[in-house]
């Protein structure tokens, strides 16, 4: 087994550390706009503006077995889709608002068709709720609302009983866990309790944010696991659960807990470009090795990659986005192996320069990936005695090695670390991106 003792968590997380991969869905009204998830409180649009979205919405081309068949297919083992963004649009058929898909152009509940094709692509199924909600009559301005500027909208706060949301957030989680079968993660968003934000806002929302007190989130971590005590939960109700999710940022070492230090459980969430929803004008979009090290480099300090696809107004997902799914079901066709069931190597191995190792949890095997192509010798201090053999992953051919060091290397051997083997690598990269090696440990 492993090596590395991670802290206990409530859920079941063992399928998950094993799976690694999953695909986050960014849907909702801010889809027919196309300028960002955001841009209602970005723009300061009204409740009245913002309603021709909702009037307009009808993803006609929406294939929901078309979405799981491209995510089983790039390598994806579980799906978190936004059952309900910070815009309170329900992609659910709710009986405690009108403010949802059913009453739409679409009509149709989006969650249903969701979950019915990703399970029959084999995938687990997990929501995304957001704890925001600026439709919702009883959620108070707060300087990230798009009210916020609006005097006599602020006003009115003091005629809302934010404990009514909380009930309200209460019963629809029920309902996301009750109506749609077995759920096996929780991604609840976000937490800014001291309000921190780069928007303007009005002198008397100074320091107003939301927090776990706001969204009674002890009651609401209660109800979850009363219905489904083995469900992940995230942390971003400020109540700790299962997982830690660093946002947009290339981790370079595991998350410890900060009290007992303890490893974590931990899920790097990233999109393909700039913006989570779908943005027509985004040109930020991550390069083919981008994408593939982002993966690489969660399993490599033992997490996963939670990567965002935002589809179009119509339902689809852009070429765009087609193409970088691509990069990953080329890749992991053939590479899978070195993620699935892997974790950070064992601290007695480390990786070269230019190189990202991953190593199976029955510490079995050592996955070498090249992020920089060598030239012909491949130094890895500390293994000397210790391969049984070596290949690269992609078509089991053979890499050599060798103990003692090339005559090129007599004079450095003080440099290169204790106990190095020699690999021979070829001298042209094969055509593949990011190759890997395949060490097998005696």
């Amino acid at each position: 087994m492993s090596a590395y003792t991670v802290k206990k968590t409530p859920g079941d997380t063992a399928w998950f550390t094993h799976d690694r991969f999953g695909m986050f869905i960014h849907f909702g009204l801010y889809s027919l706009p196309a300028r960002h998830e955001w841009v209602r409180t970005r723009e300061e649009i009204s409740e009245q503006d913002y309603r021709k979205y909702f009037d307009h919405f009808n993803p006609d081309l929406l294939d929901a077995g078309a979405w799981a068949k491209s995510a089983r297919e790039a390598g994806m083992k579980y799906v978190v889709l936004t059952t309900k963004h910070h815009e309170g649009f329900c992609l659910f058929d709710s009986q405690y608002t009108d403010y949802k898909v059913t009453n739409t152009p679409y009509g149709k509940d989006i969650v249903r068709e969701v979950v019915d094709a990703f399970r029959a692509e084999g995938l687990r199924i997990g929501f995304y709720y957001s704890l925001i909600d600026w439709h919702h009559p009883d959620f108070t301005v707060d300087t990230i609302h798009p009210d916020r500027n609006r005097p006599e909208k602020v006003a009115e706060n003091k005629k809302k009983d934010p404990r009514r949301y909380a009930q309200y957030m209460r019963d629809q989680v029920t309902e996301l866990l009750t109506n749609y079968g077995d759920i096996d993660i929780l991604w609840f968003d976000f937490s800014y309790p001291g309000g921190k934000t780069r928007y303007q806002y009005l002198p008397e929302l100074h320091g107003m944010g939301k927090g776990k007190d706001d969204w009674e989130a002890e009651e609401l971590i209660a109800t979850v696991r009363r219905l489904r005590p083995g469900i992940i939960i995230n942390d971003r109700t400020e109540i700790e659960q299962d997982l830690v999710t660093p946002e947009q940022v290339q981790v370079t070492q595991w998350p410890t807990h900060p009290v007992t230090g303890e490893k974590v459980i931990w899920e790097a969430c990233q999109t393909f470009s700039g913006s989570w929803g779908y943005h027509r004008e985004e040109t930020s979009w991550k390069s083919p090795e981008v994408l593939l090290r982002l993966l690489i480099q969660s399993v490599a300090h033992g997490g996963n990659l939670l990567m965002n696809v935002g589809p179009t107004a119509r339902g689809i997902f852009d070429s765009r986005a087609e193409k970088a799914l691509g990069v990953y079901r080329d890749w992991m066709k053939l590479n899978s192996r070195s993620i699935y069931g892997c974790t950070m190597a064992d601290p007695a191995f480390s990786a070269p320069e230019g190189t990202l190792i991953t190593q199976s949890a029955d510490e079995s095997r050592l996955y070498l990936h090249l992020l920089q192509y060598p030239y012909k010798t491949l130094i890895l201090p500390g293994l000397a005695g210790k391969i049984a053999y070596a290949q690269f992953l992609h078509d089991a051919s053979e890499i050599r090695y060798q103990e003692e060091a090339p005559s090129a290397y007599h004079n450095l051997t003080d440099s290169i670390g204790e106990k190095p083997v020699f690999l021979s690598i070829p001298e042209h990269q094969p055509d593949i991106l990011i190759p890997v090696i395949e060490i097998f440990l005696k």
